[in-house]
Parts: structure tokens; sequence; C-alpha cells
């Protein structure tokens, strides 16, 4: 992010009223520790927001904001700057002036040796404005659409091109591909659309290629099937795995550099029937631990969270499905907790982020470091705060609870469908329910839904049968919810920002469970059912993921439709 120095943002902010010197001095020091800038410290604790920031820089700099989002690209200058070279310069040309001058937002615009080297290479003058991150990922969508046309043609071109210079078969042309040219196409695009995964599929008769994008996977691209074993070849070499081995799972990971982003990819590859299907796992490196704010969580949520990490011991746990984003989430609350007081190790499979001052230790099972094995190692490193990956079985479950009973405070994740189903699940891996009672300080379950896209968003009022639905369902989730059916719906229309699709991004709904003295007694008696729990906890004022949703749709932020989807999942 473009800075201004710490001390004018600090006469800034002090001017504005905004902070006292000594909260601005406490929070610099936090950053120089965490390697954040100050401004990423600044809007994840509230004390100012995004639009707020990137105007003071305008300001600032005495230039104007790009504002991709009302302005309209000229998407015929791209082609004047390759996409590499406008991520790794982190410009986008959007438009010209009637004297010739181009338009180009930069996220640097005091850069005056990027200024010069434009007005270089395009051969006129250029007016550069402020351009926000989402500025620049509007523009890179641009390309990325350019991308997946320029990708189906090196296959094309490149298979009529070997049939006319080897009048052989169209088997041996796709042979011939270039592999390298393929893979790199691959992870270039996946980044433009923010793909979270890549699936390579090898079919009875072509390879399937499709994306995971906000959740929802989308073909991309039919690939001859001649050209399968050397494309996983290339994916082996790159992630250190054998060439050789076609009948065993293989895990892998690769480092890809794509502008100024590196991309840490995880690969999977296990044998099937047709062939090996290939599944990479994308993260990029410049990903940092969101806020609970920017996580989705509500004032009222995120009032009870940040109550209960202050305990010194004591278990939080997080659930919810696979890719329901709890890893996210354990992560924000280790980043909250990071501090030079306490000590803070974690046992995780995969390490996701690369956390400052934090002890991560992966599981190794060939090593003999399991979560269990590596949870006991732990716990003789003299930690403050523990982080379990997960709790998969008895043995992890047994230790994590007597971590927790002894002065610990361990944060991990369970598989359950919702908070209260988190007590049976735990007795169930043989915990004692008065051990559960003792140790559980706050569960937080979630699901992750798409937001949608903010430049096409349209309201609409809801037909009278969704509302009698929504009613009836909200209804049998909680008699007496404070929260209503909203009275106006919101969805995107699709455009080219979002691809069409009406959506752009993710974001969680919740619902958490606080552990009450009114909880523990439900949880201990010897006539314990889930409903009296459910009960109490309703009572309580525990709102339901459905409820939590539909606050969210009523806001605008997400749809009915996705709200619904992933309640049924």
């Amino acid at each position: 992010m473009l800075s201004i120095p710490a001390d004018r943002v600090k006469e800034f902010l002090i001017r504005e009223g905004l902070i006292d010197a000594p909260a601005f001095d406490k929070l610099m020091t936090q950053a120089t520790r965490m390697g954040q800038d100050i401004v990423d410290i600044l809007i994840s604790q509230g004390i100012v927001t995004a639009d707020y920031w990137y105007n003071l820089v305008a300001h600032y700099l005495g230039v104007e904001l790009a504002d991709l989002g009302n302005r309209k690209v000229d998407e015929s200058l791209l082609s004047q700057i390759p996409e590499d070279l406008a991520r790794q310069k982190g410009i986008l040309l959007f438009g010209r002036e009637v004297n010739g001058t181009i338009d180009v937002a930069m996220e640097d615009p005091s850069n005056l040796e990027t200024i010069e080297f434009l007005e270089r290479r395009l051969k006129t003058r250029i007016k550069a404005f402020l351009a926000t991150p989402q500025d620049l990922r509007r523009g890179f969508v641009l390309y990325g659409r350019r991308t997946t046309e320029d990708f189906r043609k090196v296959i094309e071109e490149n298979i009529r091109a070997s049939l006319q210079t080897q009048a052989g078969t169209i088997e041996e042309a796709a042979r011939g591909l270039p592999v390298v040219a393929i893979v790199d196409n691959l992870f270039s695009y996946a980044n433009a659309l923010r793909a979270s995964d890549i699936h390579i599929e090898i079919l009875e008769d072509t390879i399937l290629v499709r994306f995971r994008i906000d959740g929802i996977l989308h073909e991309i691209i039919r690939i001859p099937k001649e050209a399968h074993p050397a494309i996983v070849a290339r994916i082996k070499l790159l992630a250190a795995l054998k060439i050789d081995e076609h009948m065993k799972s293989q895990d892998g990971r690769v480092r890809y550099r794509v502008g100024r982003e590196t991309l840490d990819i995880r690969v999977s590859i296990i044998p099937t029937f047709y062939g090996e299907k290939t599944v990479m796992r994308l993260l990029t490196s410049s990903q940092k631990p969101l806020s609970l704010e920017e996580l989705g969580l509500l004032p009222d949520m995120r009032a009870i969270v940040e109550e209960n990490i202050k305990k010194s011991y004591g278990m939080i746990l997080v659930t919810g499905p696979t890719g329901s984003g709890k890893t996210t989430t354990l992560y924000s609350l280790m980043n909250m907790l990071n501090r030079p007081e306490v000590n803070i190790v974690t046992i995780e499979d995969p390490i996701e982020y690369d956390m400052k001052y934090t002890n991560q230790t992966q599981i190794n099972p060939l090593a003999g470091i399991t979560f269990a094995a590596g949870l006991r190692s732990i716990l003789r490193q003299d930690p403050n705060i523990v982080m379990v990956g997960e709790i998969r079985d008895e043995e992890t479950a047994e230790i994590a609870v007597h971590a927790a009973l002894t002065g610990h405070l361990l944060l991990s994740s369970l598989h359950t469908n919702d908070a209260v189903t988190t007590v049976p699940r735990l007795v169930d891996m043989k915990v004692a329910p008065f051990l559960v009672a003792a140790v559980l300080n706050v569960v937080i379950a979630q699901r992750l839904v798409r937001k949608i896209c903010l430049d096409c968003i349209i309201s609409y009022p809801p037909e009278k049968d969704l509302q009698a639905f929504l009613e009836k369902e909200l209804k049998s989730v909680n008699s007496n919810s404070r929260i209503g059916v909203p009275r106006v719906l919101y969805k995107g229309r699709g455009c080219t920002v979002c691809g069409n699709s009406g959506f752009r991004g993710r974001i969680g709904i919740f619902e958490v469970l606080e552990l009450t003295d009114d909880l523990r007694k439900i949880m201990i008696r010897s006539d314990f059912s889930l409903d009296s729990l459910n009960d109490v906890a309703k009572k309580s004022g525990m709102l339901s993921m459905f409820e939590d949703g539909l606050r969210k749709v009523e806001t605008g932020i997400t749809t009915i439709e996705e709200v619904l989807r992933v309640m049924r999942e």
C-alpha cells in the first residue's frame, strides 16, 4: 500500500481528531514489530476507512482518484502495456484525453521513474491518477479476459502449426504443445480471476480444466487428452514430485511469480480411472490475516469474540465444513493475539500463512509429527497460546482439552454443522461432558457466501411466496428471533468486473456461541439433549447463521439465494 511518511499520517489523523499521539505511537510500534504497514493496522482497527485513506493520499499528492468503478476503461489501451509489466509497475492505462495525453491509474503516482518510463514507451504525455487496489483489480480482470482468449489461441495455433509442419494426426500435434506456456498461462489466468483452486481432470476423451472462483467451480477450457502426460509431468517437476509415479497420491508445492505477487501453490495429484487428476490450491504471499470486521463478524458477534480472546486459558473453536474459511478465522484471531509478551505455537496441516513471531510446525506423519504428537511437544515449549489446525481424533481432543485446562489459550477447528453440535462432537471423541463445559469459552460456526458485486448491484422487492417462505424458515430457526425478514433484496446484474456473475469476493455468515453458566449446567446434566442446549443458547441471545445471513442480505452484502444455498450444503 502506498505510504505517506508516518509523521505526516500522525499529523493528519491527530488534526482530524481520529487518534491521539500515544495511541498512534503504540500502533506504530505494533506495525513495525509485525512488519505491516501502519495504514493496514489503522484500517483493520476501524480508526480510518480505506476510502478516507485514499482521499487523504490523493490530497497529499495533489492528484485525482482513478475511481475506475465509475469510469469506463478503454480496453484498446491495455495492449500497449503487457499484463506482467502492468502488475509489476502497479499501473493501468484507462483513458485518452483530447490532447492525446493518456490517463494512467497508478499505485504510486509519486513514482517519477515509472512516469518517465511510461512516457518514453508510449511516446506521449501521461496524467497520473491514484489507483486503489480495487481499481487495479478491475483492470486486471479485463487483462484476464484477454488471457483466456490468448490461452485458447496458444493451444489451437500450436496444434494447427504442428499439423501443418508434421502432417501428423491431432494426437501427435497435441503431444507437441508448448506445455510450459500452457501451465504458465493457467497460473496467470487463475490469479487474474482470483481463483482459489485449479482442477485438471482427465476424462475419457479430453482434459477438463476448471477454476474454483468464490467457492463455485467454473469450466475454463478443454484440452486434447494426448497433452495430459506432459502437463502433469510439468506440474510434478515444478512441485518436486516423482514424475514416474502414477499409481500413488502425491502432494507438493510450487512458488510462482505473477507481477509483484508470489503464488504459493499446493499441488495434490491422485490416480483416477482415466489417469491422474491434479488439484492446485492457490495462496498469494501478499495475503494478510483479515480483521474480524473484514471476515464479516458484525459488532454484536465481534464484541463476544474480542472479549473471549482476552482470557488466558480455555478453548476457542471455529467450526464448519471443509472450505468454510475456518483457517482464515483462526489466523485472524492469532494476529490479534500476537503481542511481544506472549508465546504462540502452532501445529498445522498445511501452514497457510507465514506469521511473524509465531512458532509454526507443519505436521509430517512420515516423521512421526501428527497433531497429537506435535501438540505434546508444543506443550513443552512454554506456550501461552496454542493453535491446533484441526481436532480430528480422540487423542488430539484429549490433549487439547488438558492443555486448555492447564493455563493455555487453545485455538482450533472442528468439523460440525453448527455451533451447538460442537458439544456432542467432543463428547463423541470421548471428552467427558464436565471437561467440555469447563474448557469451552466460545464456538464460532461459519459458512462463506459470495458478496454482491458493488459495480452492478441493484435492489428489488421480494415476491410474496419468497417472503412467506423466509418468514416460515425464520420461525422454524428461532420463533422469537429479533431479526426480521428483509423487505428489499439485492443482487448483481453482472458486469465485466465480476465476469457477469453478479458476485465478487466472499464473506462469512456466523453463529457465535458463548458458554454461559446456564449453558454449562445444561451440558453436565444426565438428561442433556441438543434441543435443550439449543433452546438455552437462543434464549441467551445467540443468533443462528441463517439470521446472520438475513442481516447481510438486508444490507446488500449478499443475496438471499446465496444464504439459502450455503445453509443447505
